[in-house]
């Protein structure tokens, strides 16, 4: 086995255009909290993004909620916008934060876009992956049984205060980013047909 680095699947969608609402919303004022649940929590959602969306309201703070196919929260006020999917690779670096919840393409997202997050694990590898983040010094864990707004709020201000949080976020980055993934995987696979 050779772990040749991480491999990321929006990279075609990188480059493309932000539509044109979600481009006005990230223009508009300070970097948003970013609040996602991936590819497949994102259907166990329950209350996550009204809670989301309360815990920005108590911040302060503006939020964009990629929220799938659940409904947006009720009575969402100008500074929080609520939108289907957008590409990570274009969003994760423009944020302030990011919650999610800790799937393994998600969590490799958030670093290599060395923004700090609180990771909300739902199951399998995502407590691990949490794990593993907050252990690293770029996040914080918030259990899925206590993901309230106040818990949220508390974790984000206490994220956003450390001053350890954004240079081992950054760190991170830097790492995730240097990975020569598809050189080392030519490589390799050269080896071994050599």
């Amino acid at each position: 086995t050779v772990q040749t680095g991480f491999s990321f699947h929006d990279e075609a969608e990188a480059s493309a255009e932000l539509p044109p609402a979600v481009a006005a919303f990230l223009a508009a004022g300070d970097a948003p909290i970013v609040f996602t649940l991936g590819s497949a929590a994102v259907y166990l959602a329950g209350d996550f993004y009204a809670e989301a969306a309360r815990a920005a309201a108590l911040l302060g703070r503006r939020a964009l909620l990629l929220i799938g196919k659940n409904l947006p929260p009720a009575n969402l006020p100008p500074s929080i916008l609520a939108w289907d999917y957008l590409p990570y690779a274009q969003v994760f670096p423009r944020a302030a934060a990011i919650v999610h919840q800790g799937g393994v393409g998600t969590t490799a997202q958030a670093l290599r876009a060395g923004r700090p997050m609180a990771i909300v694990p739902f199951a399998h590898d995502q407590f691990d992956n949490a794990a593993r983040v907050t252990r690293g010094g770029a996040g914080r864990t918030v259990a899925r049984t206590r993901c309230t707004a106040q818990n949220l709020a508390r974790a984000l201000t206490a994220l956003l205060a450390d001053p350890r949080t954004a240079p081992a976020a950054a760190e991170a980055a830097a790492r995730v980013r240097a990975e020569p993934a598809t050189e080392a995987t030519a490589d390799a696979l050269e080896r071994v047909l050599a």
